[in-house]
């Protein structure tokens, strides 16, 4: 039985947590939050399409943890967290969701398409949180959820060639090792989750490399380092030092305060700016129908997140129930 502890971030203040009374409606602060981080996921399936051209996949995953770890680990004590869980977010995190996603995004799978099969890690967390650690979900949330999956199965319908079923397989695995990573973290008590999601990489960058030197090859990783351009090196650091050490810190952070049910949700919103960024920075075409997607998928978002303040205040206004 996992015992109540505490959690703190980066500011020094530390909360009383536990799985029985985590919060269930987001503050405005948290929710804008949310929303800076999936803004910096979705947008950054256009950098990892950029990358990825450049450097083979298991090499820029590995980049991108080595400058997950470096130079912050020198500046961060090491979390107080088990090593097996550490290792385990490192692992789930970094080898099985972008080990896996790099590799299939690589020719296997479109990045808007990926950025939309990543998210099903939301019924994953959701499911493996409500089993494991028996949060509840509430019923809006449950319909949120539902509305949400019609909005990515009409996107998912209209696939293309450049989709294979490898590719759809490795992103599934993907969203699988985001989920089991979310829950790891969930686990982590007493830990600044800033020094948590560094010291991680610390497993994950030495597993990718393995993985590189043996798939890709020693000779052509270090062939490639040599040519590497400043404006692919800047996309590296961005998905290190941003999109790793700033956004899963803060998703860590909430996570440890808000149930499964609540904060993963948030996730789905980002095909939605993938397909934006795509629309801008590679004039990639929105038709009508992914944009009615999209609104479904917002119009869920809505729902998970003021639901329950919308059904506090219906049951308390008698001029509503007539």
């Amino acid at each position: 039985m996992i015992k109540d502890g505490t959690s703190e971030f980066t500011t020094g203040v530390t909360v009383n947590i536990s799985f029985t009374s985590l919060k269930s409606s987001l503050s405005l602060l948290h929710a804008v939050l949310l929303l800076l981080i999936v803004a910096i996921w979705g947008t950054n399936f256009v950098v990892m399409k950029y990358t990825v051209d450049v450097i083979p996949p298991l090499m820029l995953a590995t980049l991108r943890f080595f400058f997950t770890l470096i130079p912050t680990v020198f500046f961060v004590k090491r979390p107080k967290a088990d090593l097996a869980n550490l290792a385990g977010y490192g692992l789930s995190i970094g080898v099985l969701q972008f080990g896996f996603l790099y590799v299939a995004v690589n020719g296997r799978i479109t990045p808007g398409l990926a950025s939309l099969v990543v998210q099903t890690q939301v019924l994953f967390t959701i499911a493996l949180s409500a089993y494991l650690n028996k949060e509840s979900v509430r019923p809006h949330q449950l319909i949120a959820l539902v509305i949400a999956v019609v909005g990515l199965l009409i996107i998912a319908s209209n696939t293309d060639s450049n989709t294979t079923p490898l590719g759809l397989g490795l992103t599934f695995v993907a969203a699988l090792g985001w989920a089991i990573g979310n829950l790891f973290s969930k686990r982590a008590v007493d830990v600044d989750m800033l020094s948590y999601v560094v010291w991680s990489a610390a497993f994950s960058c030495p597993a990718l490399l393995c993985l590189s030197f043996y798939f890709e090859g020693v000779d052509h990783f270090f062939q490639v380092i040599q040519v590497i351009s400043w404006q692919t090196w800047a996309g590296v650091i961005w998905q290190g030092w941003f999109s790793t050490i700033l956004c899963y810190a803060v998703w860590g952070w909430l996570l440890a305060r808000y149930t499964a049910a609540t904060v993963s949700p948030f996730a789905l919103l980002i095909p939605v700016f993938g397909m934006g960024a795509s629309a801008f920075f590679l004039d990639e075409s929105i038709p009508m129908w992914k944009s009615g997607a999209a609104l479904i998928v917002i119009f869920a978002m809505l729902l998970n997140t003021f639901g329950a303040k919308l059904i506090q205040g219906w049951s308390k206004n008698p001029h509503v129930k007539g």
